[in-house]
């Protein structure tokens, strides 16, 4: 079933991502804690990371979250995990501009939500840490162009990137747009390139 938001995430409880990280590292009787990262840990109207352990994992960012969860992995993260493993990373980790779930971005609020937004940035940050020079996988298409608040969530994040010496890549080339392929539709065997970040966001 798709996911349509109840409402703006302004009605909800938001759970702040410490705790929430650590109920994620806790065992789990729904998925094994020990191949899945999952935060929060249980579904909800928000997402801030899904994906799988590993010593060389590579950040797939996307634009806002849908349905999947442990071992029931949507057709984007299916792509984005086959194509972490065909370009020599052992796991992947899912993370998404903005935190809200939405299967049809269209029903992603309007205005931005900024307290999610700081937790969102705490969940980059986190992941960021998990490695010395953290790759990062720009994977969100033209849906960037969805929101007006999206591009500004983004430049935060690239700001997080800078900070941690992060290598920023992308599947293929740029589309016509010049915003980066979006998962779903490419083969398993595309190569990461060289994504200049700075470069896209001045553009």
């Amino acid at each position: 079933m798709p996911h349509i938001p109840q409402g703006t995430t302004d009605t909800v409880a938001l759970e702040l991502f410490d705790p929430a990280l650590d109920a994620a590292l806790r065992p789990s009787p729904d998925y094994d804690v020990s191949r899945w990262l999952y935060v929060p840990n249980t579904y909800s109207e928000y997402r801030y990371i899904l994906g799988t352990r590993g010593q060389k994992s590579l950040i797939c960012v996307g634009i806002n979250p849908s349905t999947a969860a442990p071992d029931a992995l949507d057709p984007t993260l299916q792509s984005a995990q086959r194509i972490a493993l065909n370009n020599g990373y052992d796991s992947f980790l899912m993370f998404n501009v903005y935190a809200q779930r939405a299967t049809r971005p269209d029903d992603m609020e309007r205005v931005c939500n900024s307290a999610l937004h700081e937790e969102n940035r705490k969940a980059f940050r986190y992941l960021l840490s998990l490695s010395e020079t953290p790759a990062i996988w720009a994977a969100w298409g033209n849906i960037i162009e969805k929101r007006d608040y999206l591009m500004d969530c983004m430049r935060d994040f690239a700001a997080d990137g800078q900070a941690a010496n992060a290598q920023w890549f992308t599947a293929g080339p740029l589309l016509k747009s010049g915003h980066p392929h979006h998962p779903l539709y490419l083969k398993s065997t595309t190569a990461l390139q060289p994504f200049d970040i700075d470069a896209y966001l001045r553009r």
